[in-house]
């Protein structure tokens, strides 16, 4: 290797590593960037170029960061060889562009600071001299960017192949010679269409743009230059392409050949043994539309959380990867532009079906408020909608070429949308399409902005439960189900699993106290026992009932409300999905502790009204009730939660608000049903343990009731167990529904 092969390499690597530091300052929020001096390299040759790139990271990154921002002038006092570079020129351009995407600045203003250069960046800037932020694109711009071919160099790339033309400029398949990689260059005339603010953002389901320059040549034109990384499965539109009006679309294999489609063209080799492509295949049509919008609605959330929002999103800025990975593209790239009617630049007809009824109504007013994340989530849901159906939800007008003509036209889609989805777009959905799916894509769709998923993360996991059978089958029963039609049996089924098993302890209490207890006392005794019993029946009974009924008390009312249109606060809902999961145990621990409680006071009570008692019959009554006790405990735990998992917390996980603390409190309850088994395996052996307590002249007194125990107990238990596996199964099939993020 020469030692310019040398030189070269290690000025790629300083720039590789450097850009690779700033990155993971950027991921993880620290406020000390790295320092320039410890990647700048020693050699004299290297050392300018290596610096002036650099210092073009450095710079654009820094004011990307509050706080942080950054002046040529700085750098130079820094590097005093900085002013021998023949890019210093473009450097202070760069600071110029870095500081006015960050906030107001006049380009008079701006040469103050650097009088000995005015002339020159006021030659490079010359489209910034005008106080309108939104100044079109020049002619001679927009002419040499119209003239560029394959084959030509644009500064640090070679042009390969041309990837088509779009809104925002001609995208090229470029080959960037200092890093040796494939990117997608975009060029477009002037300072629009910038990713500088896209660069600090890193998500799977993101296209990575790398960076931004801002070329000029000898005559001042200025042309936009932003690179990024190349995807060659071609796009959303493609897909399409492919759906068309096809009654059966076959699966995952349509995505499958729509992307080989795009990659033959570009003479690209399909990818073998890929388990991203197996995985995809193995789906059907409406499974492969919400994996797809599951992994777009995951890179909205990402972004939204970095403070970007799409507001464009359109089959053409939703990419593929060889594998069949979506990426989002083009966010908020474009510098703001008055919104109206009049405006071409904000009518762009391509995306027009899929903009929400808040961005038609800013086109029709310029005043109204700007469209916050959900327009982004509706967009989504119209693009998921057509990649589903075949076709766009709405039945559009056709955009008139008359611009006076546009806002009726913009005024019909505002209705249509308003309207909301008609039976005959719900009659376009395919036979197979889970009722889950329908609902997600519905609730996306409102016109409501407040109704919708508030994010992508809702609508992520909402996705999530489309591609589980089991989990969708809990959350969108059939309505001839058996789980759909008890939805509104909270109330009785709460009465027959606490009531049934506690009344089946208390025959089993009453038969052994009467042969034990009772028919040993004196007609007087016997009464003021029965007295004793009532008087506790009547105040354990009511303050228990009511003790439930508080403590249920939001799943009662709330999923009922909920079928009924009411509305509830994303707390709300968290604190009636808490509830719900905690019913079986307050339905076992509040009978319980009255039967303990029983256990002591029903004797002591009954002593006090001077009953003459034998020390052994409050043993007898006490092991009886703990008996009884474990029985409440034991049983309706399972039957009520089955019924609570299946029938009333999937109303509630619907409505989004669903986090890790949701993952959390199923586990636990997975957990609390580990204890309930084995207290109900433990019923019968209690039982057997009660009759040693009995002296052997009375054990022929109680060996029915415990053998009917032993046998009824073992019974239960079988039951249980079958029980507690469908419980299990329901429980990890919700925990899948329920995803982790990392941002």
């Amino acid at each position: 290797m020469t030692s310019a092969n040398f030189a070269d390499h290690g000025k790629i690597d300083a720039i590789i590593r450097f850009t690779e530091d700033w990155q993971r300052c950027l991921r993880d929020d620290r406020t000390e960037p790295p320092p320039i001096a410890e990647y700048v390299p020693d050699g004299a040759r290297v050392r300018l170029a290596v610096l002036t790139d650099l210092v073009r990271i450095d710079l654009r990154h820094r004011w990307d960061r509050a706080g942080l921002g950054k002046r040529i002038a700085e750098y130079r006092k820094e590097f005093p060889e900085v002013e021998h570079s023949a890019d210093l020129v473009d450097l202070i351009c760069e600071e110029f562009l870095a500081r006015r995407g960050h906030g107001p600045l006049e380009l008079t203003d701006f040469l103050s600071e650097y009088p000995e250069f005015a002339e020159d960046v006021r030659a490079r800037l010359a489209e910034f001299a005008t106080d309108d932020d939104t100044v079109a694109d020049t002619e001679r711009a927009a002419a040499l960017v119209a003239e560029l071919t394959p084959g030509r160099r644009i500064d640090d790339f070679d042009l390969i192949t041309d990837l088509g033309t779009g809104t925002l400029g001609r995208v090229f398949l470029a080959r960037q010679r200092s890093m040796q990689r494939l990117v997608a260059v975009r060029l477009s005339a002037g300072r629009g269409a910038g990713g500088h603010g896209m660069a600090r953002l890193d998500h799977p389901h993101l296209v990575r743009v790398f960076d931004q320059r801002l070329i000029t040549d000898k005559s001042a034109t200025a042309t936009r230059l932003v690179y990024m990384q190349y995807l060659p499965g071609g796009t959303a539109a493609g897909v399409l392409a492919q759906r068309g009006w096809l009654q059966e679309p076959d699966g995952g294999a349509l995505l499958l050949r729509a992307i080989d489609t795009a990659m033959e063209a570009k003479g690209e080799i399909r990818p073998t043994d890929s388990s991203v492509r197996a995985e995809i295949a193995a789906l059907s049509w409406p499974e492969t539309v919400a994996w797809v919008g599951r992994r777009l609605a995951d890179a909205l959330d990402y972004a939204e959380h970095n403070g970007v929002l799409h507001r464009n999103i359109k089959p053409a800025n939703v990419l593929f990867t060889a594998e069949g990975i979506p990426k989002l593209a083009d966010f908020a790239v474009r510098a703001a532009a008055p919104r109206s009617v009049a405006n071409p630049e904000a009518v762009e007809p391509d995306s027009l079906p899929y903009r929400s009824p808040e961005q038609l109504a800013e086109l029709l007013d310029p005043a109204a408020p700007a469209p916050g994340p959900p327009s982004d989530i509706y967009s989504l849901g119209a693009l998921l909608w057509e990649l589903l159906t075949g076709a766009i939800p709405f039945d559009d007008p056709p955009m008139p070429a008359d611009p006076d003509a546009r806002a009726e036209t913009f005024a019909t889609m505002v209705r249509l949308r308003e309207r909301g989805i008609t039976e005959a777009t719900l009659a376009r959905l395919p036979p197979d399409t889970p009722s889950t799916l329908r609902r997600v894509l519905l609730e996306c769709l409102r016109a409501d902005p407040k109704r919708r998923w508030r994010n992508g993360a809702e609508l992520a996991a909402q996705l999530d439960l489309c591609l589980d059978a089991r989990a969708r089958e809990l959350v969108d029963p059939a309505p001839t189900s058996l789980a759909y039609r008890s939805r509104g049996w909270l109330m009785p089924i709460l009465g027959l699993c606490v009531g049934v098993p506690n009344v089946l302890a208390s025959l089993y209490n009453i038969n052994l106290n009467e042969s034990l207890i009772i028919d040993r006392m004196t007609l007087a005794e016997q009464e003021r026992y029965s007295a004793v019993g009532l008087i506790n029946n009547l105040i354990a009974f009511p303050i228990a009932g009511l003790l439930l009924l508080f403590l249920t008390r939001r799943p009662l009312t709330i999923g009922f409300r909920l079928a009924r249109g009411r509305e509830y606060s994303p707390r709300t809902l968290a604190a009636a999905r808490r509830d719900t999961l905690h019913m079986g145990d307050w339905a076992v621990w509040v009978p319980f502790a009255f039967w303990l409680i029983a256990g002591v006071g029903w004797p002591l009570a009954v002593a006090f009204t001077g009953v003459d008692l034998p020390r052994q019959t409050f043993l007898h009554f006490f092991t009886a009730q703990l008996v009884c006790a474990a029985i409440a405990l034991a049983y309706p735990f399972f039957p009520l939660m089955v019924y609570a998992v299946r029938s009333v917390y999937p109303q509630l996980l619907v409505r989004g608000g669903i986090g890790v603390e949701d993952e959390r409190q199923l586990r636990k309850v997975a957990g609390r049903a580990n204890f309930y088994l084995g207290v109900a395996a433990a019923v019968p052996l209690l039982g057997v343990a009660f009759a040693t307590f009995v002296a052997a002249a009375d054990l022929d007194l109680v060996i029915v009731p415990v053998r009917v125990l032993s046998v009824g107990g073992i019974l239960a238990f079988v039951l249980t167990y079958r029980l507690f596996r469908m419980l299990e199964a329901d429980l990890l099939a919700l925990e899948r529904a329920i995803p982790q993020r990392t941002r």
